[in-house]
């Protein structure tokens, strides 16, 4: 085997470890895109960057008098294409939005295979090491950092026993919430009321009360609380 596809065979293996590595993390956590994903994209950006790096050895003489071209142009063209993959995994549920973490991990571990691609192996080790902080290390961090806590609620009673509004906003202020986007509606043929609102509190054990009350309230025939965020 000759030195360049040494190289290269070394450059390909790199990237399907990096891409591997940081879909692990994603899988681990349950996201929709994770260790087949990430490795596949990272070792295609590696590999159309082995096809600019390495142009020389598959034009022709007669095409690289004629033709001059510009490597970076192979990246700006892979990331402009990872764009659309990042997209697929966003996803829109009410007034939440999940996805956006997985899809910028999408983005930069296309990023890493292009600088596995070129050669470029201490940048890519060390974006691979800040990338994976980043998922896990400051996932603890964004844990405890003081948040508010928004949620979606839902509740519903007998149409001839709805809680009325302001007792129902008192409960809920009771338990460190305050509302906002309040709406109602009849569903099950008429037969039964539904709140909808949006709650916040700077406590997310708040939630966990408000559940407990909410259970030993015997005209609740159905309630809902469905955090909000990535």
């Amino acid at each position: 085997m000759s030195h360049e596809l040494l190289v290269m065979a070394l450059r390909i293996v790199g990237a399907l470890l990096i891409g591997g590595l940081i879909g692990l993390e994603r899988s681990f956590h349950g996201r929709p895109a994770g260790f087949r994903t990430h490795s596949l994209v990272c070792v295609a950006s590696s590999l159309l960057m082995l096809v600019t790096v390495y142009q020389n050895e598959w034009m022709t003489q007669v095409a690289q008098d004629a033709i001059r071209t510009d490597p970076t142009r192979m990246a700006q063209g892979i990331m402009t294409g990872i764009g659309f993959l990042g997209a697929g995994v966003i996803f829109k549920e009410g007034l939440t939005v999940r996805g956006l973490t997985t899809a910028a991990s999408i983005w930069v571990t296309a990023s890493i295979g292009v600088l596995v691609g070129i050669g470029f192996w201490v940048p890519a080790i060390l974006g691979t090491i800040a990338t994976l902080s980043v998922l896990s290390v400051f996932r603890v961090i964004e844990s405890r950092l003081p948040s508010e806590f928004y949620a979606h609620h839902h509740l519903r009673f007998r149409r001839d026993a709805v809680m009325r509004e302001d007792k129902l906003r008192e409960l809920i202020g009771a338990h460190g919430f305050t509302i906002a986007n309040l709406s109602t509606r009849l569903v099950g043929e008429g037969k039964l009321f539904e709140y909808r609102m949006v709650i916040r509190s700077r406590d997310r054990a708040n939630a966990q009360h408000l559940t407990e009350h909410l259970l030993g309230l015997p005209d609740v025939i159905e309630f809902r609380i469905s955090p909000t965020g990535d």
